[in-house]
């Protein structure tokens, strides 16, 4: 693709640029620092060409949409036959509340469910558990028995639309809810279509939501992933997530390098319990983060997507080219917002939705202005979501596959988060892998690392956050935050108690007592959930069952 003497002629025309035109307006017009560098600190040069990405070859490198190695896209059309999906992350107060804010979005034009768990859900305990008190409905909509989950699903067709729940330590027995709701309806196994984040190592990296040890919170994970291979097979049973990895402080090659080092080991145990790797892989997903630096978001996609491919297929040796590729949900930074001059918000949110569509992703999630601030309120979501269709339907990004493919500059930062990414997978190697990796702090040390250089940069001014050391204002903030409903927290109080008093207490302790010798032996643990939670035994009861088998993590102290 490039001739060796086009590329000398280009390089000897390339310095006499520099010496004459460059030089000449250098002198006249200064550039404004002396360093451009990424939102990952990483330099960017001044000037891209054909030099920057010498060696590659097209078909290897870059080939065609739809064709290994992916790094277009793994949709021959993309967006010309289909829009992604505009899944908006919601969840609040009771499932009450949540509910009618699903049917809100649905009615503004969402097309799929992004459901958000409160924190004592998310930690596996019951809404009136101790450990619960003042967080209920707080960050996400509270689910502590298969009541709540019925009400929470109450007039959605599961049958016709796809729910993504962002869930880890508890989520195969959030997952027994949601399938057990369903089949409440009528909607059987086979019709379910839907993602569970369940990525437990990115809990142990990066947002710290664990609860189990590592050896088993992976088993876990594998049952889920059995469980769905053989009885669920429309459902993504993992969501390998750099995202909150990202939020945490990582740089851009960090995200994109430790996501895939977790999926590679989810990879490695699910072939070690014996499951054909061309069976499950088609199922596994991937959930990224839309940070600010346009072009840097854009080229960790593409690599992304060339680095699985060519990890599956020589690694592993998946056979099937639908388990070389690469799907994945992108949200927007939340860690980019600001609470300051939250409208500015909107104009990050785009841009940052605009890198992911230009990268090619298959789901997104639009982050509201108020975020900052509060959940979000109707007005807020509604704007985040029309960012997306203004996207999809008015600006014409959509018309074409990979649009910035070909680049020099898109290319060479692919290049180099590809290469960077394969630095670190050498690293996480010689500790041992990803588990050992963990255990030695290895990946924290980095994420935080890298936090403290970004937010040195900003308290420095070195770089510039609009609203918060430039252009600032002190207007009172003036757009309306979400109320929540005041009698949410009593009614699920209630709603549980009246769930305790009027079920099968004995068929409950029957079902806890199965699952206890299930966690204690090695058969997969999901039909013993299933019968837990249809006896309407509780996320409370259900956890404290299995942390009496697998006991509590507790992370280790690094100097």
């Amino acid at each position: 693709m490039f001739d060796p003497q086009e590329l000398e002629r280009l390089r000897l025309k390339q310095v006499e640029w520099e010496k004459t035109c460059l030089k000449e307006n250098l002198t006249q017009l200064p550039e404004r620092k002396k360093e451009f560098t990424t939102t990952s600190c990483e330099p960017v040069e001044r000037l891209y060409t054909p030099l920057d990405v010498d060696g590659s070859e097209y078909l290897e490198s870059l080939g065609f949409p739809g064709e290994y190695p992916y790094t277009r896209g793994i949709h021959p059309t993309l967006y010309r036959s289909r829009q992604w999906t505009m899944r908006m992350f919601a969840g609040f107060g009771s499932a009450e509340e949540t509910n009618t804010r699903f049917k809100y979005l649905m009615d503004k034009g969402q097309t799929g469910l992004s459901i958000a768990f409160d924190l004592p859900t998310l930690m596996g305990y019951d809404s009136d558990a101790p450990e619960a008190t003042g967080e209920f409905g707080k960050c996400g909509v509270a689910i502590s028995s298969l009541k709540d989950m019925e009400i929470l699903l109450e007039g959605i067709p599961l049958e016709k639309i796809s729910s993504s729940m962002t869930i880890n330590s508890p989520a195969a027995v959030i997952w027994a809810m949601y399938i057990a709701a369903a089949e409440k309806q009528g909607v059987n196994r086979d019709q379910l279509r839907g993602t569970i984040q369940n990525d437990i190592l990115k809990e142990y990296i990066a947002q710290k939501e664990y609860i189990f040890p590592p050896q088993p919170s992976m088993r876990l994970v594998v049952d889920t992933i059995e469980f769905g291979t053989q009885s669920v097979p429309l459902w993504n049973t993992i969501s390998i997530s750099g995202y909150h990895i990202r939020e945490a402080g990582a740089t851009a090659a960090q995200e994109l390098a430790f996501t895939l080092s977790d999926g590679m080991e989810y990879v490695r145990w699910s072939i070690q319990r014996g499951l054909d790797v061309d069976r499950f892989a088609i199922r596994l997903s991937f959930f990224f983060n839309a940070h600010n630096d346009f072009f840097e978001e854009i080229a960790k996609y593409r690599a992304a997507r060339r680095i699985w491919a060519r990890e599956m297929r020589h690694t592993f040796g998946a056979k099937n080219p639908r388990s070389w590729l690469m799907r994945f949900h992108t949200q927007t930074a939340g860690v980019s917002l600001t609470a300051q001059q939250p409208e500015n918000n909107i104009i990050r949110v785009a841009i940052q939705a605009l890198a992911a569509v230009l990268g090619g992703t298959q789901s997104l999630h639009t982050n509201s202005m108020d975020e900052a601030l509060a959940l979000p309120s109707e007005h807020a979501a509604a704007i985040a979501l029309r960012t997306q269709q203004v996207l999809a339907e008015e600006s014409g990004v959509a018309n074409t596959v990979d649009p910035l493919g070909g680049s020099y500059f898109v290319e060479a930062l692919t290049n180099r988060l590809e290469h960077q990414a394969h630095d670190y997978f050498n690293r996480i190697e010689e500790l041992g892998g990803v588990l050992p990796a963990i255990e030695k702090g290895f990946f924290q040390k980095e994420i935080a690392d890298a936090a403290y250089r970004y937010q040195h940069e900003i308290d420095s001014n070195a770089r510039k956050i609009i609203g918060v050391n430039a252009y600032q204002d002190e207007k009172p903030i003036s757009i309306p935050l979400l109320a929540m409903d005041p009698q949410g927290y009593q009614r699920q109080i209630n709603r549980l108690n009246q769930i305790r008093n009027s079920r099968d207490s004995g068929r409950v302790g029957q079902t806890l007592d199965r699952l206890q010798q299930a966690c204690q032996g090695s058969e997969n643990v999901m039909p013993y959930l299933m019968e837990a939670v249809h006896a309407y035994a509780t996320l409370g009861e259900i956890m404290s069952v299995m942390k009496s088998v697998f006991g509590i993590y507790h992370e280790p102290t690094w100097i």
